[in-house]
Formats: C-alpha cells, sequence, structure tokens
C-alpha cells in the first residue's frame, strides 16, 4: 500500500539543479538554494548554542527538580512493584514480559520525554533485553496527537500569520502523531503538496525537566540493570539528551535534512532521497518539507509487484550508511521502518532527521580503524579503535584485553554449547568487560542501532541473500572506491589494500571456517536455537 500519493510533478523532461548539491527527488516543488534560505541564517552557531545547553541539562545536582522526580521514580517503582508480586515468579519468559510491558505502559504515562527515550530503547537490538525492544517498538506508533486547536496556534504563532494565509488546505488529522511532533497533510496557495512537521506545545520544557531528573537517577542505576549492563544508562541519557534538545528546534533539522542530502550526492548514493525543505517556511517549531509517496518498507509484497529490486534496496542502504558514518561523519541516526519508505522507481525516501550522527575526525578515524581492521582480522588494531571510540579508557593495556577475553582464540560456535555454558561465557564476559571500564559509547550505540535496524531490513527484504558474499562484494566496493583515500586516513601504504580475512569474518559471526555460505534464513534459524538454548536460565 501506498503510504501518500501527491508528489508534485512537473513536465519538464530535465532534472532540477539542485541534485548538484543534494540526493533529492528528480523534479521538486521548488528549487534548494540554501544560500536563499533566511532560516540558515547563523545555523551554525544556533547549533553550538545547542551544544552549550547540553552540558548544563547533564550537570549533577544535589537537589533534582524535586516534583517531576517524585513522579517518575513513583510511576516506574509501583511498575516495579507490580512486576515483583505478580509476574517475576511465573518463569523467566512471562517475568520479563511483564516487567517491559509494565515499564512500556509507565513510559506512555509519563509523556514526550520518556516515549522518545522509549523509542530509541526500541531500536536497540542487542543492547537491551529482547522483550524490552519488542514492548517499547509500540511507542512508535500510539502515541495521542494534540487538537488540531493547540497544533493552529503552534502554526500560527511560529510562522507569523494566520493558516490560512499560508495553506490552501492543512488537514486536521495527523498522518502521524510522535513524541516531541506530529505531521499533517497540508497544499500551499501556490499549489505545492507539502508535509507540515508540528512541535507539541508546552514540549520543551517538560523535556528539561525530565532531562535533569534522568541525569540525576543514571549513574544509580550503572552495573544494576540485568543482561544489558554495558547499556550504559548515563551514556544512554548523554545520547538522548544530545538528540532531543536539536529535535526541539526544527530548524537544525532541516539543516541535517540538507547535509544528509549533500552526503549522498557527494557519494553518488542516488537510490536514496530525501524530501526537500522548505526555502522560508521552517521555525523552530514548525517544518514544511516536500511532500513524496511510496511504499511501507515493511510492504515487501507491494514492493517486488512493482519491479523493485527489494536485494537491491539492502545494498544501497548498507553502503550509503557507511560512506555517509566513516567517510563524511555525517548519517541519519534513526532508522527504523517508520522513517523511511520506497517509491515505485526503487528510490528509498528517508525521514525525519531529528536524530542525525555527527562524527568529529577522530571519532569517524577511529570506527573506520575498527573496521576495516575488522575485515583483516587484526585484533589489537580492532581493540585500538574501540579505545580512540571510548569504549575502553584510554590508558587500557590492549595486550591484556585480548589475553584476559581470549580474543586471539577462535570464537566458540554458540550453537553448539549447551545453555549452562551459554550463561557463564555471558556472564564471565561481562564480568571481565565491566572490569576494564567498558562501555557503550553514544556514537557507537547509534552506529550499532542502525546496523542492527539493516540487518532486520536484511531479513525482511532478502531473506536469501549470502551474508559471507554479501561482504565481499561491499568489501570490494569500499577497496576499488575509496581504498587509497581509507589507507591514506589510518596511516598506512595507499598502495597496499589489505585483504580481507573471510575467516575471521566467520569467526567473528562465531561460525565453523568450512561454511561456506550464510543466509539470513540461516542466521535466523542460530539466533533461535542459541535463544531456546537460554530458555529458563537468568542472565543478570
Amino acid at each position: 500500500m501506498l503510504v501518500t500519493n501527491a508528489e508534485p510533478t512537473d513536465p519538464s523532461r530535465f532534472p532540477s539543479p539542485d541534485l548538484a548539491i543534494g540526493s533529492f527527488s528528480r523534479r521538486g516543488p521548488w528549487v534548494v538554494d540554501p544560500d536563499a534560505m533566511p532560516w540558515r541564517k547563523g545555523i551554525d552557531e544556533l547549533r553550538r548554542q545547542n551544544r552549550r545547553e547540553i552540558p548544563r541539562l547533564l550537570a549533577p545536582r544535589r537537589i533534582p527538580p524535586f516534583a517531576r522526580l517524585v513522579r517518575i521514580v513513583t510511576s516506574i517503582g509501583w511498575a516495579l512493584s507490580l512486576w515483583y508480586f505478580l509476574d517475576r515468579r511465573r518463569g523467566r519468559s512471562t517475568s520479563r514480559w511483564g516487567l517491559s510491558r509494565r515499564l512500556r505502559v509507565v513510559f506512555e504515562k509519563l509523556g514526550s520525554t520518556f516515549v522518545k527515550l522509549g523509542q530509541i530503547i526500541s531500536s536497540g537490538e542487542g543492547l537491551f533485553p529482547e522483550e524490552l525492544v519488542t514492548e517499547f517498538r509500540l511507542l512508535r506508533d500510539r502515541v495521542a496527537p494534540e487538537s488540531f486547536a493547540e497544533i493552529r496556534e503552534v502554526v500560527e504563532r511560529d510562522l507569523g500569520a494566520p493558516l490560512d494565509e499560508v495553506f490552501a488546505s492543512f488537514d486536521e488529522t495527523p498522518i502521524a502523531a510522535a513524541s516531541i511532533a506530529q505531521v499533517h497533510a497540508a497544499r500551499l496557495h501556490t499549489g505545492e503538496e507539502v508535509v507540515v512537521k508540528v512541535q507539541r506545545p508546552r514540549v520543551q520544557r517538560l523535556v528539561g525537566e525530565d532531562i535533569e531528573a534522568l541525569a540525576w537517577l543514571a549513574p544509580r542505576f550503572v552495573g544494576r540493570i540485568p543482561v544489558a549492563a554495558l547499556a550504559n544508562p548515563p551514556a544512554l541519557v548523554d545520547l538522548f539528551t544530545e538528540t532531543i534538545v536539536e529535535e526541539l528546534d526544527f530548524r537544525l533539522e532541516a539543516q541535517n535534512m540538507l547535509d544528509v542530502a549533500n552526503v549522498l550526492a557527494t557519494t553518488e548514493q542516488r537510490a536514496i532521497i530525501v524530501p526537500r525543505p522548505h526555502p522560508t517556511l521552517v521555525t523552530r517549531r514548525v517544518l514544511v518539507m516536500e511532500r513524496l509517496s511510496g511504499f511501507r518498507f515493511d510492504d515487501v509484497e507491494a514492493i517486488q509487484d512493482a519491479g523493485v529490486d527489494t536485494y537491491a534496496i539492502v545494498r544501497a542502504g548498507m553502503i550509503a550508511f557507511m560512506e555517509g558514518a566513516l567517510l563524511q561523519g555525517v548519517f541519519h541516526g534513526d532508522l527504523h521502518g517508520g522513517n523511511l519508505f520506497v517509491r515505485p522507481d526503487g528510490a528509498t525516501v528517508l525521514l525525519d532527521f531529528g536524530i542525525t550522527g555527527r562524527l568529529d575526525n577522530r571519532k569517524r578515524l577511529a570506527f573506520l580503524r575498527l573496521l576495516v581492521m575488522g575485515t583483516a582480522g587484526d585484533i589489537r588494531g580492532q581493540v585500538q579503535g574501540l579505545v580512540d571510540l571510548g569504549a575502553f579508557p584510554e590508558d587500557t593495556d590492549i595486550e591484556a584485553v585480548i589475553r584476559d577475553l581470549d580474543l586471539d582464540r577462535p570464537a566458540k560456535d554458540p550453537t553448539k554449547m549447551s545453555a549452562d555454558e551459554l550463561t557463564s561465557e555471558l556472564k564471565e564476559l561481562t564480568k571481565k568487560l565491566l572490569s576494564y571500564g567498558a562501555t557503550v559509547p553514544k556514537e557507537l550505540m547509534l552506529f550499532v542501532k542502525n546496523m542492527v535496524f539493516l540487518d532486520g531490513a536484511t531479513a525482511t527484504l532478502a531473506p536469501e541473500l549470502d551474508i559471507l558474499e554479501e561482504i565481499q562484494q561491499i568489501y570490494m566496493y569500499f577497496a576499488q572506491t575509496h581504498g587509497e583515500r581509507i589507507l591514506r586516513e589510518l596511516g598506512m601504504d595507499p598502495t597496499q589494500m589489505m585483504e580481507l580475512d573471510l575467516d575471521a569474518v566467520k569467526n567473528s559471526l562465531g561460525l565453523d571456517t568450512e561454511i561456506e555460505r550464510l543466509t539470513y534464513k540461516d542466521l535466523r534459524a542460530r539466533r533461535e536455537m542459541i535463544q531456546k538454548r537460554l530458555q529458563g536460565k537468568e542472565l543478570s
């Protein structure tokens, strides 16, 4: 089914001139000219001001916002109490589902900030328990909308004119309602079909109070969260604060749209496009953008019926994401099925740029080193990359980490281990990592979160894809397209491209080196086998 059906058309056969600076639709309702967009004035200073606000919000306080903290602690405490007395003794699976459901309900009641936090957690498969991730996914589309009267007031106040003076039509029922904003379809008096993103009233004040409360609470949860001990609650709050502070100013989101579109154009990834923000109708709380159409990302049957190669969608998404992060230091930071759709021509449309990953050069090179050394089987290089990222303290003894974690030995195949062996291995690994002060840096959390989504997208769109062959294809693409630059940036001989060590890749996946082919169906079967082995075992 089509998500929308109102992309503007143009009889001209020639592409829009703004395609030189961004990956947009071939013909848009207007031409993007960054220098002629008044809302961009002082945008870099605005971003710096927002970043300077973050330490103030996160600063330790002897006395947190008392009233809000009491409500948060009381609500979560009540949910934990109900779980403890009603669900905890009903078996591990029932217990964890019960706790996750109760926390999701509490987050809904606590409002925008906690809904947004829940949405971030919902994309953290692998970092958080499966039951928690699954429950919190419901927060993506179960947010009640604001009344149209309040939405009208925000739009008119920010645009400085009555609604009917700006729009020929404006749908009162939103297309979508999220934690921070909701989205309405509209049409301008000049005929362009647009989408209008409107910030919820009062959200800025509530977010400030909630961040202060969360910053006070987070350190008290370190080491006390079952299974997700390495999820690093303070880093999660840091990440959440950085993203939500930027999300509260739609001028920054509109600039993120231009930046990501430029990265895609620079790397020639035209199979992924970004809606054009309006030249003038962008304010702190209102963002008007081009309206595009396409199929829901998970509507595989409709996409394939349209003749679109779903395997090509996966490959383009993976390469574009990695190029943006590793080569440009800018990438969409919140990939999930609700933030993209597929057009009948095969192009993927990216939406919602409130969370955009930005890496300084040191961290970008750390990511680059981590992945390059991973494909070459260089364990020391990988650990050094993690140190540079901040996953380990700077004075970490790399040789000791390799020795203590047995990183220089072949990984054990988890499908050949008993439940007791798996439980013991996970507990021991967690204990050792924590003893070294290991954490999950917020940049790595965003990166891994997106990789997990792309993993799931592959399982949906290309289940028969051979993962090992795909890794080789992507490696060859980067070697041929960016090989000299990558090696030069890592201080290596640019004429000596490192060979892909496929056995090392297999080892990192816990595979026997004799395995020649691994599809996502195979991978899912392996994961299900491991989960069954762990059934009834408590990993906290």
